[in-house]
């Protein structure tokens, strides 16, 4: 028998230890921590210092719940971007990247292009040199070689794949003065996109190529095991079709929610515009220098009251009036756009092409059941015909006085019989050309 505690304080000991071990994990998750750098560490961090940290409410936060399951949203805010696409659970600022740690070889896949991605250009050229000297020094060995050789050029395309929102989408720069020299513009150079849209970027990629991906391989799957069961049509056959089916219904269903919250995104200038982070950094500093300028001149010739109402004025009318240049965010969004919309008329054929193969099983199984009735009408018919010949067989067979049964020669059993037989088959005869006629049987 157990004992019970006798003091005070051993009755508080047992009833504090469970409390601190629930109390403990409460909130906190790690969460890897992608820097404007390229570096990734892991940090634990909870929930209230992720709202601290991101200026996101809690309701934001719950979009990135493992856990719970949501659809793919894209959430543009005063200081932080939310992103939930697909594998993609992540936070996106004007310096950092949070994502929700994860072993999946997708996310793992995914920072390593995000840390490519988001490295400054003069840092990735180190790097990849650095790989190029080191491929360089192993030369003599072939399979070393061979090993670098594909690095180096895994590291280039990386490399090229970094800049090519940059080369794609570039903005010549306009003579602003009659000073602005060539040489100017030249020096300036193609215009690099801020953190958050390289980040962000990074993550529609990602998603467009798993989605991408899932699409390539249910095609290899779908339309062989379509053909073959128009050709065999067995349990078998249909179970995998039907298998095949719902995948694509699945898959259809989140291609569609992608779409559509880009589709919002490319309608609402709103909300690119409130994903414009480092831009907001940058621009308060230089309006609130501008605003005391103003203010200076106002309190020259106005009194007090009116500098006040002029102040607030102001700060409301630059703050609410914040309208970047939203043109490269939305050619980058409508370039994924048509590719995701490109993904959802390959399942969208897809879907057609299966509708159609069932259209053609429908028929064949109607013509299948149409011969089975006309059978059914056949035999039946028949039936009907045996049982008149089986009446008047049953009519002979009765124990009645009639000349027929009287002494006589041995032919007359014959011809009533094979008179009984004719009449059957006449009848038969007759009932199935009748039916031809009223085309009630096929050919």
């Amino acid at each position: 028998m157990v004992s019970k505690p006798n003091t005070e304080e051993e009755m508080a000991k047992f009833a504090i230890v469970p409390a601190q071990t629930r109390r403990k994990g409460i909130g906190i998750r790690a969460w890897l921590v992608v820097l404007e750098s390229g570096q990734s560490h892991l940090e634990e961090l909870g929930k209230h210092s992720v709202m601290r940290r991101t200026g996101l409410p809690a309701r934001d936060l719950r979009v990135l719940d493992p856990v719970l399951s949501y659809p793919s949203t894209i959430l543009g805010r005063e200081r932080a971007i939310v992103i939930n696409l697909e594998h993609i659970k992540a936070i996106i600022t004007a310096k950092e990247v949070l994502m929700v740690n994860s072993n999946n070889p997708l996310i793992v896949q995914f920072v390593e292009d995000l840390q490519h991605r988001v490295m400054p250009k003069p840092a990735m050229e180190s790097h990849d040199k650095e790989i190029e000297d080191a491929a360089d020094a192993n030369w003599g060995s072939p399979s070393v070689h061979g090993f670098n050789g594909s690095v180096t050029n895994s590291r280039k395309r990386s490399s090229q794949r970094v800049n090519v929102s940059s080369e794609v989408l570039n903005v010549d720069v306009k003579e602003d003065s009659p000073k602005t020299s060539e040489d100017e513009r030249v020096a300036a150079g193609p215009k690099v996109f801020p953190f958050e849209f390289r980040a962000l970027e990074a993550c529609l990629e990602s998603a467009c190529r798993c989605l991408e991906s899932e699409t390539q391989t249910l095609e290899q799957e779908a339309y062989p095991a379509l053909d073959e069961l128009t050709s065999n049509i067995s349990t078998l056959n249909l179970e995998r079709v039907r298998q095949i089916k719902s995948r694509l219904v699945a898959i259809s269903g989140r291609v569609q929610k992608v779409r559509d919250e880009l589709e919002h995104l490319l309608d609402d200038d709103n909300d690119m515009a409130e994903m414009f982070l480092t831009e907001k950094l940058v621009r308060p500093s230089l309006d609130q220098s501008s605003i005391k300028e103003e203010l200076c001149n106002d309190e020259l010739e106005e009194d007090d009251e009116r500098t006040e109402e002029s102040k607030s004025e102001s700060n409301s009318e630059i703050f609410s009036g914040f309208k970047p240049n939203i043109e490269e965010l939305e050619m980058l969004l409508e370039a994924y756009f048509v590719q995701v919309d490109g993904i959802l008329q390959k399942l969208s054929d897809m879907s057609e092409y299966v509708g159609d193969t069932e259209d053609f099983i429908n028929i064949m199984l109607d013509d299948k059941q149409n011969q089975l009735l006309q059978m059914g009408v056949m035999l039946s018919t028949a039936n009907m015909i045996i049982n008149a010949g089986i009446v008047v067989v049953g009519l002979f067979g009765m124990n009645i006085t009639i000349s027929l049964f009287d002494g006589g020669p041995s032919t007359k059993f014959l011809e009533t019989t094979l008179g009984t037989l004719g009449s059957c088959v006449a009848l038969y005869l007759i009932a199935f050309v009748w039916g031809k006629k009223k085309k009630l049987l096929g050919s």
